[in-house]
């Protein structure tokens, strides 16, 4: 049996909930985030494209539930030493940094400032008396650790299995808008029987990010010319400061490309294709249920020191067909994202992992 224990922390609040929404630490999130890195992992080292094969390496790992008796057990086992509730219960005096959001305007027309937060994390946050609120009745609280044990049985995709936890350590975050950073956590070697996790960021894991929109699900983190689409901010001394970094780039790069329609436009303009819905803005098509998600990731990172930097990397693939994506639109729409990270007022730093 093959057994790695990590410890666990969390570097941002995190709205990771049980079946009555109230936040506990569990484990089937952190095994349906392995799963998504496996994916990777296995298109970064399968032989052959088949993905009938892929489908199959999972089923037989993670298991699977199928008709005419093809169900599977998972074989990999998942463990926290603890399952206890968070502490986090309420939002008060958290959420004080206001960032300005040109597409919130006073009844003069003038610019509004929202709480940067809460516009990273609405959903599980809200508006209440005049401040941001915890919707959820608690949320696990940055700072918090547990022990996180993986195991599976000797020589059953290990190599895939240390990769994907590697990307875990790096990219990976958990729960309720975790997209946007929340929920960031890391892992590190707990006894001296799990080897170190690989810092680097393995070649074949990376993926020109014109080629990577061949494929409508995320398979590979992007690159150009440059490097890896990984760009990275200054060390901040807590988190609160850190989403308000977060929640400023995310404004800038989303309210460059500018609405000229409302509700129900006759086709997608250059901004649905960054994420979909848009409040107010909707594409006739596609309606207000439909759900593209951002392609573009947000992870917070603690330095050795303990002062925290905003992470975000770039996971491209093409918007599912149900969408009719234009090819051309969407890779304008994502090299103007690159050139607004890349360019030097956002103080920001390509880093190679």
């Amino acid at each position: 049996m093959l057994i790695r224990t990590y410890t666990l922390c969390f570097a941002t609040p995190t709205f990771l909930g049980n079946a009555q929404q109230d936040a506990q630490w569990r484990t089937p999130p952190i095994k349906a985030l392995l799963r998504q890195w496996w994916r990777m992992a296995y298109v970064a080292t399968a032989a052959s494209t088949d993905f009938s094969k892929m489908r199959d390496a999972e089923g037989r790992l993670f298991g699977m539930a199928a008709d005419g008796g093809g169900s599977r057990r998972s074989m990999l086992r998942i463990r926290f030493d603890r399952w206890d509730m968070g502490r986090m219960t309420a939002w008060t005096g958290v959420d004080r940094d206001r960032v300005p959001h040109p597409d919130v305007k006073d009844r003069e027309g003038r610019i509004v400032s929202v709480g940067a937060q809460l516009y990273l994390g609405y959903g599980p946050l809200g508006f209440a008396g005049g401040q941001t609120a915890l919707k959820p009745r608690a949320a696990l609280q940055a700072g918090e650790v547990a022990q996180l044990k993986v195991a599976l049985p000797a020589g059953v995709e290990g190599d895939r299995l240390d990769m994907a936890l590697a990307m875990l350590d790096r990219y990976g975050t958990l729960g309720g808008r975790s997209r946007n950073g929340w929920g960031s956590f890391s892992l590190s070697p707990a006894d001296e029987a799990t080897p170190p996790l690989n810092g680097t960021l393995d070649e074949r894991l990376m993926l020109r990010w014109q080629d990577a929109l061949a494929r409508d699900w995320p398979h590979a983190i992007g690159r150009d010319e440059r490097g890896p689409l990984i760009w990275q901010a200054d060390a901040l001394a807590d988190w609160m400061a850190v989403m308000r970094r977060l929640a400023e780039l995310k404004i800038g790069l989303r309210t460059q490309f500018v609405f000229r329609s409302g509700k129900n436009a006759e086709r997608p303009e250059d901004r649905h294709w960054l994420s979909y819905p848009v409040t107010n803005h909707s594409v006739r098509d596609w309606g207000q249920n439909a759900r593209l998600p951002n392609s573009l990731r947000f992870k917070v990172r603690t330095d050795p020191d303990g002062r925290l930097r905003g992470v975000l990397f770039h996971v491209p693939c093409l918007p599912p067909p149900q969408f009719n994506p234009d090819r051309a639109a969407v890779e304008s729409v994502w090299r103007r994202v690159h050139e607004f990270l890349d360019h030097p007022v956002q103080g920001l730093q390509r880093i190679p992992a």
